[in-house]
């Protein structure tokens, strides 16, 4: 009798030490979060930052889990994305990668990286924490850079814990136009002196397309999502060109089903116009469409139109009609475990 008490302590305190550290998010609402210590690098001490909302118990029906990763110059800060998955039967995750949103700490330059193997971590971390769980489905959701991230952590890990990838506007290639010609040379640079300082432009016209206080209606904080896009380094310009042209012609071989979205246009004023409110303001949908198509054997495209670069923050009807559509696709999905 006093072994099974032991063994149900045991048991109970194991059960405390795998949920320690989890606590009530900014966001509310039933969101929790908890920092991962990722060691230090380049700049020192850097953590990573899980968010989670979960399916309550009471509710039938749990499919499988979905883990999100921001973009550039970001963090998560849509509850609405979350709620959408929880309603459709998903544990919602989300991860603040190193030296972003919830994740900065003192002294760091802001979005800062040299490869995006770097990310790797944030995103396993997350993963093993889903996996606790036991889900029948995870699905991996990416925007942006945050797309590319991804999308080259499949094409190099192939991790078999993952079903589907569902990219939001991925970052598959610069939209500098002319300058592009000179990305080789600044990748370069950036191996022999990855901290030399690159100028991003002073636009904030697709930021003013998002807020309240401008010409959107989303709130989110400015010192963690600036206004204006921070400058970069020649080592962040590598990472993204590294990973970029290994995603070319086939490369990639992401052998599970891809979900492919993107806007009708883009807009490439540096001033706010009503067109940054119902087009891409950031990237070239066009390079979206060829390069992602080379992503994998199983491509499933949705062009939006209408839709802002970050299309989960359209306008309410339009993002209406996305959620449906993406989680039709993902009901398509047979399951493999």
């Amino acid at each position: 009798m006093k072994l099974k008490v032991v063994l149900s302590l045991l048991v109970f305190l194991a059960t405390l030490q795998v949920s320690a550290g989890w606590e009530p998010d900014i966001l509310g609402d039933g969101y929790e979060m908890r920092t991962v210590d990722q060691g230090s690098d380049y700049s020192g001490p850097v953590v990573s930052t899980i968010i989670r909302k979960l399916v309550p118990d009471s509710v039938g029906g749990r499919r499988g889990a979905m883990l999100y990763v921001h973009g550039f110059n970001d963090y998560f800060f849509n509850p609405e994305l979350g709620d959408e998955a929880v309603g459709h039967g998903y544990d919602f995750y989300a991860v603040d990668l190193r030296r972003y949103g919830r994740s900065i700490r003192a002294g760091q330059r802001l979005f800062e990286c040299r490869s995006l193997k770097e990310y790797f971590p944030d995103i396993d971390s997350a993963l093993v924490e889903i996996g606790r769980g036991h889900p029948a489905e995870v699905v991996l959701m990416g925007h942006s850079t945050g797309g590319l991230i991804t999308a080259y952590y499949m094409a190099q890990t192939h991790n078999p814990e993952v079903d589907a990838l569902v990219l939001n506007s991925p970052f598959l290639d610069w939209n500098l136009g002319w300058k592009e010609r000179i990305v080789p040379l600044i990748s370069w640079w950036g191996k022999l002196f990855p901290d030399t300082r690159i100028k991003q432009g002073e636009s904030t016209a697709y930021s003013e397309s998002l807020l309240a206080d401008d010409h959107g209606e989303w709130r989110y904080r400015t010192d963690w999502k600036l206004r204006r896009s921070a400058d970069v380094t020649a080592g962040w310009v590598r990472a993204i060109h590294t990973a970029q042209r290994s995603l070319r012609g086939g490369k990639a071989r992401i052998d599970i089903p891809i979900l492919l979205m993107y806007s009708g246009e883009s807009v490439n004023e540096a001033e706010w116009s009503p067109r940054h409110n119902r087009a891409d303001g950031v990237l070239d949908v066009k390079d979206i469409s060829r390069y992602g198509r080379e992503l994998g054997p199983d491509v499933t495209c949705i062009q939006v139109n209408g839709g802002l670069h970050d299309l989960f923050l359209s306008t309410p009807g339009l993002r209406e009609k996305l959620y449906a559509r993406m989680y039709a696709w993902l009901a398509s999905i047979p399951v493999r475990k």
